[in-house]
């Protein structure tokens, strides 16, 4: 009878902490989204997004991106911008989010990055971070938005 009860207790405090632990790590659709960029595997990188309108602000014109082709069209603008000013070679280094935030089906994450990237052949660098907003959908996480911020673009060392 002992065993029954002590069975029981344990299964109602061990549930509840199985459910909350299996829940999506936030940060695999954002590793999904760059590792994406950094290989040309458009298809990957696009998956990461949530359903529905999703806002981009990045360092060149337009700056904004919204609507649920946000990501297309941030992609082609970043072809076009790259080609204009002479720019290849484009790879993001993250780290470890520096903050992490997660109420019920929406998040808030902040990862350190690094840009590097060729401009006329010369290579430059670019610290800064990304910001991204994750949605909830079916279990998994996906990004609603994101937005770069960096430091003035300077000569790699």
């Amino acid at each position: 009878m002992n065993r029954a009860i002590l069975g029981l207790l344990a299964s109602v405090l061990i549930v509840p902490a199985a459910i909350a632990a299996g829940r999506g790590d936030v940060t695999v659709p954002i590793h999904q989204f760059i590792d994406g960029f950094n290989g040309g595997d458009v298809k990957s990188a696009y998956a990461a997004y949530a359903t529905g309108d999703i806002v981009i602000v990045d360092e060149f014109a337009p700056h904004r991106w919204i609507g649920p082709s946000a990501p297309q069209q941030w992609a082609a603008d970043y072809d076009k911008h790259a080609q204009a000013t002479g720019v290849s070679d484009g790879t993001v280094k993250y780290g470890a989010p520096t903050r992490t935030e997660i109420e019920g089906e929406v998040a808030y994450v902040i990862v350190p990055t690094i840009y590097l990237y060729k401009q006329h052949g010369n290579p430059l660098v670019e610290e800064g971070q990304m910001t991204f907003v994750l949605h909830e959908e079916a279990g998994n996480w996906k990004i609603s938005g994101w937005t770069w911020s960096g430091v003035k673009p300077h000569a790699a060392k």
